[in-house]
């Protein structure tokens, strides 16, 4: 009997001090995950700001290239004339300088679509003309529409709101919402491009949301699983630990039962420590004097 009643009460103290913990831990885990989503999208969009200052200052130095090499004139790569190309919806432009990029930046845009959060990064001019398109964006006309909106977006004027603000931008890491004409909504990022020491234009990075959204669902995931972990080895070492400290409890219990019962009362109760389980001890083994003394006196 008080060997359960030791149990029962060495079970409830583990749940209530773990129920304590888990409440900790919840809370916890919930300004981590809070902080962390911020720190993890953060540095994402630190890295797409990183990336489109880089792109545009390539594709500035090649276009400052050409004029140096003399394969394009200063004028010929400001050209705004844009030649409209067969019959297109939306439209599509040549310009004088185009076919030459096609050529020498396609494969430099395309080496930022290596990281998988990144959905496009082009370089664009001032009036939003995206003369040359990454590959995947590229694909053979088919004459479907909407196949074409999304599989062929090259030699357009992206001039809605967000892409004119992206192209006469002059801050780096330029940051806004791009809800793309496919409904795909991203993080727009720009830099600016000068060639000649003016402005010709803007690089453009767009970064997937659902990529920073799947990244931080691996983060909660992973920190969940771990406090999981936490918690799991926590209970049992807490209720191993309550448990270690019941057993003179149940000693005492059974001494106590003993006393009740009138047996062993010769047997003196030995006080093993100086806190309060040893004043117990104490106190028990003065009681059985007590009753040994109130018997002899019935006698």
């Amino acid at each position: 009997m008080m060997n359960f009643f030791t149990r029962k009460l060495g079970l409830m103290v583990s749940l209530k001090v773990n129920a304590i913990i888990l409440i900790v831990m919840v809370a916890g885990t919930y300004v981590l995950l809070v902080k962390q989503n911020d720190n993890l999208e953060k540095e994402l969009l630190d890295s797409g700001k990183i990336r489109s200052i880089l792109g545009a200052k390539t594709i500035g130095t090649i276009l400052n290239e050409a004029i140096d090499n003399g394969v394009l004139t200063v004028n010929e790569m400001y050209d705004a004339k844009y030649e409209p190309i067969g019959n297109f919806d939306p439209p599509k432009y040549h310009t004088k300088y185009d076919a030459y990029l096609d050529k020498a930046i396609l494969g430099i845009q395309d080496e930022f679509l290596l990281d998988s959060s990144i959905v496009f990064a082009v370089a664009v001019d001032k009036n939003g003309y995206l003369p040359t398109h990454n590959t995947r964006y590229q694909q053979p006309i088919t004459g479907d529409q909407k196949k074409d909106m999304v599989g062929n977006r090259t030699k357009r004027i992206f001039n809605d709101s967000v892409g004119i603000r992206a192209a006469i931008n002059t801050n780096n890491g330029f940051q806004q919402i791009y809800r793309r004409d496919t409904g795909v909504t991203m993080w727009d990022i720009s830099s600016p491009i000068y060639v000649k020491g003016k402005h010709w234009g803007a690089f453009r990075i767009g970064m997937s949301l659902e990529a920073i959204s799947h990244a931080q669902k691996q983060l909660m995931t992973t920190l969940i699983g771990i406090m999981a972990s936490i918690l799991l080895l926590s209970t049992v070492m807490v209720f191993w630990v309550v448990n270690r400290a019941l057993v003179p409890v149940a000693s005492l219990a059974a001494h106590a039962n003993d006393l009740a019962n009138g047996e062993y009362l010769d047997q003196e109760i030995a006080v093993t420590s100086r806190d309060e389980t040893g004043e117990l001890q104490a106190a028990l083994d003065k009681l059985r004097i007590s009753i040994l003394i109130a018997l002899k006196r019935k006698k």
